[in-house]
C-alpha cells in the first residue's frame, strides 16, 4: 500500500515539461512552479514530478449514456506464409489496427500456429474450442460492452463527457487489475479520482486506473497483465464503488472499449 500524499510522475525518455503538462491538462507554468523548475530544458529522465491538483479538471462524468457498439473479434490461427500485413489485409483492416487489437509492438513476429485476434465472425481458419461445462457462449458473437474484459468485473458502465474515459461500477475492495503489461509512471491520490495508477504501455499508450482506495504498486514498477494495481474504493459523490478508466495514445484519449488488451478484449 502506498503512503503517498500526492500524484507523482516519473519523467520518461524524450518527455518535456510541455508534453507532460499537456498530458495532465495543466499549464507548463503550473508544473514548473510546483516542482521549482526554472529551466525546462534541463529536465532529466527519471526525475520525479509532483502533478498539480488541477490535473484533468476539464473532465466530468455523464450519467449512463448509451454504450457504443463494439466490434466482434474472433481467433485466427496463423498459417505458413502469413504475415501481420497479409492477415490485416485479408480482414480489411490496417496493420496498425491489427497491432492495436492484439497489443503487438511494431517489431512483433508471428509464427505458424499462433492465435491472432481479428474482426468478424468465425471462418474456416478460425481457432475454435468447446465452451467449458456450464459456461455461456452468449458473448462469442458481437459482444456487448459489459462482455469485454475490464480492470474490475463490470456491473455497469458509463462514459465521461466527450468519451474521455469510462466509469466502471464494481465491488467494494475488489482488486483492480492491469489489462496489459507496462510500467507504472504515475501513482498517488488525485483530487476527484481517488488514488490513481497510470501505466505506460508499448505503442505510445497510457492506461489510467482511478478510483482506488489503496494502491498496490509504486512508480517505476514493471507489471504484467492481471497484476493487481490496487483495491477499488467508493466514489464519494455517487456512493458507489467505481473505477475511472481512461486510455490515451500519446496525449489523445481513445475509447477504452477499443483499447488493446493482452489476449484480446473478450472475457471469454
Amino acid at each position: 500500500m502506498l503512503a503517498a500524499e500526492e500524484l507523482i510522475h516519473v519523467v520518461g525518455k524524450g518527455e518535456t515539461i510541455y508534453s507532460i503538462s499537456r498530458f495532465y491538462r495543466v499549464t507548463p507554468d503550473e508544473l514548473m512552479k510546483l516542482n521549482s523548475i526554472s529551466d525546462p530544458s534541463k529536465l532529466q529522465t527519471g526525475k520525479r514530478l509532483t502533478i498539480p491538483s488541477s490535473a484533468f479538471s476539464d473532465i466530468t462524468i455523464t450519467t449512463n449514456p448509451p454504450a457504443p457498439a463494439v466490434q466482434a473479434l474472433t481467433d485466427y490461427r496463423v498459417l505458413k506464409g502469413d504475415t501481420l500485413f497479409s492477415i490485416a489485409k485479408k480482414h480489411d483492416i490496417s496493420l496498425q489496427r491489427l497491432q492495436e487489437i492484439n497489443n503487438f509492438s511494431s517489431s512483433h513476429v508471428i509464427k505458424v500456429g499462433d492465435i491472432v485476434k481479428v474482426p468478424g465472425q468465425p471462418k474456416s481458419n478460425t481457432a475454435q474450442s468447446a465452451p467449458a461445462p456450464g459456461k455461456s457462449t452468449g458473448t462469442t458473437g458481437l459482444p456487448g460492452i459489459l462482455a469485454l474484459r475490464w480492470p474490475v468485473n463490470a456491473k455497469e458502465i458509463s462514459y465521461m463527457t466527450g468519451q474521455m474515459g469510462v466509469v466502471v461500477e464494481g465491488e467494494i475492495n475488489e482488486a483492480v487489475k492491469s489489462l496489459t503489461q507496462g510500467k507504472v509512471i504515475s501513482a498517488g491520490p488525485w483530487r476527484k479520482f481517488g488514488k490513481v495508477a497510470i501505466v505506460e504501455v508499448a505503442g505510445g499508450y497510457f492506461y489510467m486506473y482511478g478510483g482506488c482506495d489503496t494502491l498496490s504498486v509504486n512508480v517505476g514498477d514493471k507489471i504484467s497483465p492481471g497484476t493487481e494495481l490496487g483495491k477499488l474504493g467508493v466514489n464519494a459523490v455517487s456512493e458507489k464503488p467505481q473505477l475511472f478508466f481512461m486510455v490515451f495514445r500519446s496525449d489523445i484519449p481513445i475509447d477504452p472499449a477499443k483499447a488493446p488488451r493482452a489476449g484480446g478484449n473478450s472475457r471469454t
